[in-house]
């Protein structure tokens, strides 16, 4: 295989130094974590202790390995769509979460220590595909 400077192949081809950013949907990002805790090597992840009980800032800096938000982080498409880091307050902002969905996927206060990455999976697939709860809401989905 040969090996060109930049300045060789920007006279050989179109070359550009920058990466455009991936356009992605709030719901085909939110579908590509679910089909990235799916595929999740480990089958277990850990949670986040009590999220709702800290600082707003250090609420939005908890991040640890092996977590459903580090999966996400992991996924090279979700990088490439502006997944900065896998902290909690940059999986609210790039999924455009509330606290209390995060809460619902990451907090130690729901699943103890460690949850099934196939149950945060069926959690995300809700929050992208939300169908109306209660029934007058169910009736008002159908009728219109």
């Amino acid at each position: 295989m040969e090996q060109y400077a930049l300045e060789q192949l920007k006279t050989i081809a179109k070359v550009s130094t920058t990466c455009k950013r991936l356009e992605l949907t709030r719901r085909e990002r939110i579908e590509r974590w679910a089909e990235s805790l799916e595929r999740s090597p480990k089958p277990f992840l850990k949670t986040l202790h009590e999220t709702e009980y800290q600082p707003i800032a250090d609420r939005f800096a908890m991040r640890d390995d092996d977590t459903p938000i580090s999966v996400a982080f992991a996924d090279p498409i979700l990088r490439a769509a502006g997944m900065e880091d896998d902290s909690y307050g940059e999986a609210k902002r790039f999924f455009e979460l509330s606290d209390g969905q995060l809460h619902e996927l990451v907090c130690f206060c729901h699943f103890g220590e460690r949850v099934s990455a196939a149950t945060v999976a069926r959690r995300v697939r809700k929050i992208a595909d939300p169908k109306p709860s209660g029934f007058f809401a169910q009736l008002r989905a159908f009728f219109g």
